[in-house]
């Protein structure tokens, strides 16, 4: 077995979100066809094997160790195996936190994996799904990645299918929006009835990309945009460039994505976000691929 292990930790897209109502349980009834990205808009999460847990993150986001989703997957895959948690992680971050583009849930997801490959454990087995669930909703899309329609809190895989060849641009405005807050602000904002997801699904199946561009939703946006409106601004200007085919908010923001009609328009509509005051703006491209190793160094 490997001593040491680096993995790619790639963000995600919501094509289709359709939030319900609030459950018994506290969370809302979701529905979400999940994208991941290429490596261009990514984490790298390195692993080694050591003689204590420890969790760093470069450059620093504010979070104690201890309550960084990479150190609650290494603790959690230790129960599991019944083993001292001896392993170091370097969470090197690409990928805007905050941004509604699951990096802590790709993190996790990848700490999860090189964790079972350093361990020498079944990263397909049904406890390391059910680890993953307990994380968060997303944790369990970025172990498998690709394209895949989600629905229970989100955490529940109803099925996955072929990746459509999307050109993408992503933008955020430099402003955070936390999930909790989304959820609460949706709450209290009167929302229409969301569409079917056969729409959408249909288009995606169908690699037709001007019909995924028109058939995008997602019912967290207006609550996004209300909790900032540097989301509403970077929704507008990506909608109003030119060669992007539709826009909409990734998850509860505040990154916005663009539904590019190449990837020549991808990249010219990422320089020109990038140009603004406080924005980060990458082109990339939909992935049929989840968490993957690549070679240290």
């Amino acid at each position: 077995m490997p001593e040491r292990i680096e993995l790619l930790a790639p963000a995600k897209i919501n094509l289709f979100l359709a939030v319900g109502d609030r459950r018994p349980d506290g969370y809302h009834d979701v529905v979400t066809v999940l994208q991941a990205l290429d490596e261009r808009v990514a984490d790298v999460v390195e692993l080694e094997v050591a003689d204590a847990l420890s969790v760093l993150c470069e450059p620093e986001i504010g979070v104690p160790a201890e309550q960084n989703l990479v150190f609650r997957a290494l603790i959690g895959l230790a129960e599991m195996a019944g083993r001292a948690p001896g392993l170091s992680a370097v969470v090197h971050k690409r990928v805007p936190a905050g941004g509604g583009l699951g990096g802590a849930s790709s993190n996790a997801a990848a700490a999860i994996v090189g964790g079972c490959r350093l361990w020498g454990l079944d990263e397909t087995a049904p406890e390391v799904d059910a680890l993953a669930a307990s994380l968060g909703a997303d944790v369990p899309f970025f172990i498998g990645g690709g394209t895949a329609l989600f629905s229970g809190r989100g955490d529940v895989l109803v099925r996955r299918m072929s990746t459509p060849a999307l050109e993408l641009v992503i933008i955020n405005p430099g402003v955070p929006v936390s999930t909790p807050s989304a959820y609460a602000a949706f709450d209290r904002l009167l929302s229409a009835t969301p569409p079917d997801v056969s729409r959408v699904l249909a288009a995606v199946e169908s690699g037709d990309t001007p019909a995924i561009a028109d058939a995008l939703f997602n019912n967290l946006a207006e609550a996004a945009c209300h909790l900032a409106p540097e989301v509403h601004e970077a929704l507008r200007f990506t909608a109003r460039s030119d060669g992007v085919l539709g826009a909409l908010v990734s998850g509860s923001g505040s990154s916005v994505f663009g539904l590019c009609e190449s990837a020549v328009a991808a990249e010219r509509v990422a320089r020109e976000a990038d140009a603004r005051d406080g924005w980060w703006a990458r082109a990339t491209a939909a992935s049929p691929g989840g968490i993957a190793e690549r070679s240290f160094g």
